[in-house]
């Protein structure tokens, strides 16, 4: 017996719909790993908060809830829009399943509440997940064809150049020879940013937050006195497995662009979670490690969201457009995707990394 309710402990806490179990008093007794997620708290923290809470007063799905514990007959909401703790909005399915206290059968006011959440987000996400993957791979296969179009011809102006400078003896011609191999050897530089990295990360055991905390002394070199650097880490998360070199460039364009966007004053905070049960692209992780980057700005334009990560798009006026663009390319050479949600006075970079070791099968 024991047993079989270890296993049924496994299937549950192994789905990626997000389970509440409800006493009768509608207080919370049990949250799963994915209402974790869709929480964005801990099982320990949401543990005894009341629907009304729960659900940031959502008073047509409250009201719901205590009406099917006190009929007894299940409800089924398609498609509803609910309000969390958090005060985030998700499109979900919603089923309602009133239960018997197994401690007190007899007693019908003694009745659970089952809640099962089927997030349409996370189908939403996992969708623009693989078409930003798709993006990003056709842009690549795209630069490296146009990098190799451009550097043949490049390599050969530059040794036309410095053939033609050995032979001139005048030093005034000589300076144009130098302009055009200068200039040449800027455009091949620029050509191998645009390419990104071409080796294979070099994995090693690594605490995201010795890395976080080494983007923090760089910044501190550089920022002005009243941009603040505020740190929120989950001291849970185990150690990655990536190339500590990429990670940390991945991070620092990031961060970088995080300081411009704050200017003279605010608050940028790094923020990491561990995820359990989730999904980056089609790929499902028992466990990922969450590193957001957050900055109080003035925010990204709406119509700039989604083309953020393509080569040579940026909203600054001295931005080469390059940084976004390469650590997406990093990050995705590790198995996982940057996103991007803002709006003015909050802009969040999310770096999802996914913990190999914690792979499901």
């Amino acid at each position: 017996m024991i047993q079989d309710i270890d296993l049924y402990k496994q299937i549950v806490e192994g789905l990626t719909n997000a389970v509440l179990l409800l006493n009768s008093n509608l207080k919370l007794e049990y949250v799963n790993p994915a209402g974790e997620i869709l929480f964005e708290a801990s099982a320990h923290r949401l543990k005894g908060t009341g629907i009304d809470e729960l659900f940031s007063g959502d008073q047509h799905l409250t009201n719901d809830i205590r009406q099917t514990l006190r009929s007894g007959n299940p409800l089924t909401l398609r498609e509803l829009d609910v309000t969390l703790l958090n005060r985030r909005v998700v499109n979900t399915d919603c089923v309602l399943t009133p239960l018997l206290d197994t401690k007190d059968r007899l007693n019908a006011e003694k009745r659970l509440m089952l809640i099962e959440l089927n997030s349409l987000n996370r189908g939403k996400r996992i969708t623009r997940e693989e078409h930003q993957f798709a993006q990003s791979n056709a842009m690549r296969a795209m630069i490296r064809g146009l990098a190799h179009e451009i550097k043949n011809p490049l390599g050969g102006l530059r040794g036309a150049a410095q053939l033609l400078e050995r032979e001139l003896h005048d030093e005034g011609l000589k300076e144009f020879t130098s302009i055009i191999i200068g200039e040449a050897d800027r455009l091949r530089n620029l050509v191998n940013r645009l390419l990104g990295p071409i080796k294979p990360p070099q994995r090693e055991a690594i605490n995201i937050h010795e890395i976080t905390e080494h983007i923090t002394q760089l910044l501190k070199a550089g920022k002005p006195e009243a941009v603040n650097i505020v740190h929120d880490y989950d001291p849970s998360i185990p150690e990655l497995e990536a190339d500590r070199d990429q990670l940390i460039q991945a991070l620092l364009n990031i961060s970088v662009n995080a300081l411009h966007a704050v200017g003279g004053k605010g608050t940028i905070t790094f923020r990491t979670r561990a995820l359990r049960q989730f999904t980056i692209g089609q790929v499902h992780y028992k466990l990922v490690c969450q590193i957001d980057i957050i900055d109080d700005g003035p925010g990204i334009p709406q119509d700039m969201i989604e083309t953020i990560f393509f080569p040579m798009v940026t909203s600054r006026a001295d931005g080469t457009g390059l940084g976004l663009s390469i650590s997406q390319s990093l990050i995705q050479q590790h198995g996982g995707i940057i996103q991007c949600k803002s709006e003015p006075g909050n802009t969040v970079f999310s770096v999802f990394l996914p913990l190999v070791n914690f792979q499901q099968p």
